[in-house]
């Protein structure tokens, strides 16, 4: 709850695939903390009547793992299982989250108490026609067009004042901006600590397991990309500025694994601490990639490259060994091209090969932990 590393675990698990016209790609990481209790879910074809449907969720686990991944495993069934669903999509979302939280509430573990984990989800079925976006907590889905978004979710914080007026009707108190001073999300699936309250319903507790569900036409001709991700990505880039950066990679790459792997790095490097989960879905209306972005991102690298090898070259540093006096000298230059939203640090890697190639017997003064920013986002818990 809340602890760190010594050093970031940087494996990713990353995915990609495609159907009903969509592509998508998924990139997850366990970063700083000691646990990766992020999960996600993605299913291109619902089956019987919805085999034209698509599904994708990211599930942003908390004092521990064990709801997030049984939700990835279970919430589309509990969605799409009732009878509500096929005549009323918003009302069978809605019902489903509450009846997966009241059924799990009955494994042995959470039960007894032994484990009192709880998960944010966001989530998103994809019709010919529409999008159905649902989201409790807050993880994230933003829609794209342009390579600026066009809608976000709003992210359940205890702080926003319908939120806080429930938790406080619920006896519970806001403070430090979280539930009862200790949780950051106000909504979640799990977390039945907070769920106890004799004589209110489960959307009337201090967390609710209740979704907040929007539902969007297909633009054909604009729609872009969309993306769902956890607090680990939005913590340390806005909406605005992930839009920028995806769009910009996709002008120089279709691998959508390599993107989402990027967008991964670049938070690590933003300074992110938290567990990282990005699912990038792709509409057929998305960029591709051109030559002339491909070539301007080579010849950004080749500038990065030359300005590099002139600082370790310069008689100044001739004392100076190390990585941070090289990455200190590459802040102070002003690059051309840098890829909008990600700047400097989505070129981490290629800074750090570099450094190594020109300086091998300094490589393992490169470390992790100097990230070009350095930030420190609260942990949800």
């Amino acid at each position: 709850m809340g602890a760190f590393l010594d050093k970031p675990k940087t494996d990713k698990v990353l995915e990609h695939g495609e159907g009903n016209g969509l592509h998508h790609g998924v990139a997850s990481m366990q970063g700083w903390r000691v646990e990766m209790e992020d999960a996600h879910m993605v299913r291109t074809d619902l089956g019987g009547a919805l085999t034209d449907w698509s599904y994708y969720a990211v599930f942003d686990g908390h004092a521990g793992a064990k709801v997030s991944a049984h939700c990835a495993d279970h919430l589309l069934d509990a969605i799409v299982a009732s009878g509500e669903f096929q005549e009323d999509v918003s009302k069978g979302i809605h019902n489903g989250f509450l009846k997966l939280d009241d059924t799990m509430r009955e494994l042995p573990e959470l039960s007894s108490g032994e484990d009192k984990s709880g998960t944010t989800a966001v989530c998103a079925f994809i019709s010919p026609k529409h999008i159905y976006v649902a989201n409790c907590g807050d993880s994230r889905a933003v829609l794209c067009r342009g390579g600026s978004p066009v809608f976000t979710t709003q992210d359940h914080k205890p702080n926003l004042p319908a939120e806080r007026e429930r938790i406080i009707n619920a006896g519970g108190s806001v403070m430090i901006q979280r539930v009862n001073g200790t949780l950051a999300v106000s909504r979640a699936l799990g977390d039945y600590v907070y769920k106890n309250v004799k004589g209110r319903g489960p959307c009337e507790q201090l967390v609710s397991p209740e979704p907040e569900i929007f539902v969007r036409d297909r633009d054909h001709a604009e729609d872009q990309f969309l993306v769902l991700a956890c607090d680990g990505i939005w913590d340390v880039m806005s909406n605005n500025e992930l839009c920028q950066y995806i769009y910009s990679r996709l002008l120089v790459t279709d691998d959508l694994e390599e993107v989402t792997s990027q967008v991964i790095d670049t938070c690590l490097y933003k300074g992110s601490r938290d567990n990282m989960s990005i699912i990038l879905v792709l509409f057929p209306g998305a960029p591709k990639p051109t030559a002339e972005a491909i070539q301007a991102d080579k010849d950004l690298e080749a500038n990065i490259q030359r300005r590099m090898k002139e600082i370790v070259e310069d008689s100044d540093f001739k004392d100076k060994v190390g990585f941070v006096p090289v990455l200190s000298q590459l802040l102070r230059t002003e690059f051309e091209g840098l890829p909008p939203g990600g700047g400097l640090e989505s070129k981490r890697l290629f800074i750090e090969r570099t450094f190594k190639m020109l300086c091998p017997e300094q490589a393992d003064t490169v470390s992790l932990g100097d990230n070009i920013i350095q930030t420190q986002p609260d942990p949800d818990t």
